[in-house]
């Protein structure tokens, strides 16, 4: 096998109600919007994934990273990411795109890829994720609402200016759906935005008061309630803590990771698998299990990073935190984020997912609604790539580059 086509389409999914993301204070979204790639094997085999955008800003992606895809033996995973990463040192994280191989390699073995990774098909529980901050009174209607439809376990989010009104949505919320919902808070400190709303920066002071509260208010976990690389503040945190402390969500790897590990900075790991790779997700996950720690990828992007990171958490029956699911009525439902599947992801009356069995990844996309949501931008298979170098470099050296490569192979 080798990559023989490259395809990258936006996709923008209009959203019928306006979403108030809190990890971008005051700033409204008015839609699902990612990066979509397809690889296709000389054989025919295709492979997809997603990275969440904010608009065009890949536009140029294509002309990056064709010369170092190309060709590529799918199934040679470690030449895959070097050549992934050597194509982030200018500038975009290209990450996400390692999951597209990892659904050709499945498909070509005729396997999902979680058990290429050594785990086998369950019921998966998820957890309701919310996305935006309510009045606390509202959100506990919301959540009472969700507990009747088969949740045990939702997340909340805070960010409020005052320290006190972040308490208060705890001490609400927790009274009012105490012996209904297992309940975890983020605070998205971990890699703070502050575009058109200035919220201000949690230090160790802040975060121990809140992490307190919250514990005292029967919250099971905190999320990301520290800067991303604060590393010995989350360490200190977690000790006098009451509750579990998690993060790294869209940390940039392995190698931050492990710092972290080394520091003892998280209770449970969050690595997304469009963020630092499927490889890297999933040494993250095994690490975690060696050292007593938990495990559970964060999924807040699109329908496509939720079927990514759902291979993640059936990889290893170790994985036994209820998988975090995106939702956000009435702006972030099923039917915007999933928007180019076939079908959209929703769980049972028991608050449970069922396993994709499907080779791959189990992303099947509805080409109807992608000519509707999506722009492709780029295509280019191997002619168009000597072209292409020609063009840029001349013959000569398009001829000299090309011998060069067939002499190592």
């Amino acid at each position: 096998m080798e990559i023989a086509k490259i395809e990258l389409f936006h996709v923008h999914i209009p959203l019928k109600e306006i979403f108030r993301p809190t990890w971008i204070p005051g700033y409204p979204q008015t839609h699902n919007s990612f990066t979509l790639i397809k690889l296709t094997t000389k054989c025919g085999i295709s492979g997809w994934s997603a990275g969440a955008a904010m608009g065009r800003e890949r536009e140029g992606l294509g002309d990056l990273i064709g010369g170092y895809l190309m060709g590529l033996d799918p199934e040679d995973i470690d030449t895959v990411r070097q050549r992934l990463k050597a194509a982030s040192f200018l500038g975009w994280r290209n990450y996400w795109i390692e999951a597209a191989i990892w659904d050709i390699v499945g498909k070509s073995k005729g396997k999902p890829v979680y058990e290429l990774l050594g785990g086998t098909a369950r019921p998966i529980e998820v957890y309701c994720s919310t996305g935006e901050m309510h009045d606390p009174v509202q959100r506990v209607d919301e959540l009472l609402a969700i507990a009747e439809r088969g949740y045990k376990t939702a997340k909340l989010r805070v960010k409020n200016i005052a320290l006190e009104d972040d308490i208060r949505h705890v001490q609400v919320v927790g009274e009012g759906v105490k012996g209904k919902l297992a309940m975890g808070v983020d605070a998205n400190q971990g890699w703070l935005v502050n575009i058109i709303d200035k919220i201000p920066a949690w230090d160790l002071e802040r975060a121990t008061e809140f992490a307190a509260a919250a514990a005292d208010s029967g919250f099971v976990w905190l999320e990301e309630p520290l800067d991303w690389h604060d590393y010995d503040g989350l360490a200190s945190l977690r000790e006098k803590a009451k509750l579990k402390i998690a993060g790294a969500e869209l940390n940039y790897g392995w190698h931050e990771i492990k710092v972290m590990m080394e520091k003892g900075s998280f209770d449970v790991y969050q690595p997304d698998a469009t963020f630092c790779g499927v490889s890297d997700a999933l040494r993250t996950m095994n690490a975690a299990h060696e050292k007593g720690l938990e495990y559970s990828p964060h999924t807040w992007t699109n329908g496509i990073g939720l079927l990514i990171n759902m291979q993640l958490h059936l990889a290893s029956p170790l994985n036994t935190l209820p998988l975090e699911y995106p939702l956000e009525e009435p702006s972030w439902i099923p039917k915007y984020r999933d928007g180019i599947l076939k079908q959209p992801i929703i769980p049972d009356s028991d608050g449970q997912l069922q396993p994709p069995t499907t080779p791959g990844l189990g992303i099947e996309i509805s080409t109807r609604k992608l000519r509707r949501y999506g722009e492709r931008f780029f295509k280019m298979n191997k002619l168009g790539l000597v072209i292409k170098i020609i063009f840029e470099k001349g013959l000569k050296t398009a001829l000299e580059l090309s011998k060069r490569k067939d002499q190592q192979g």
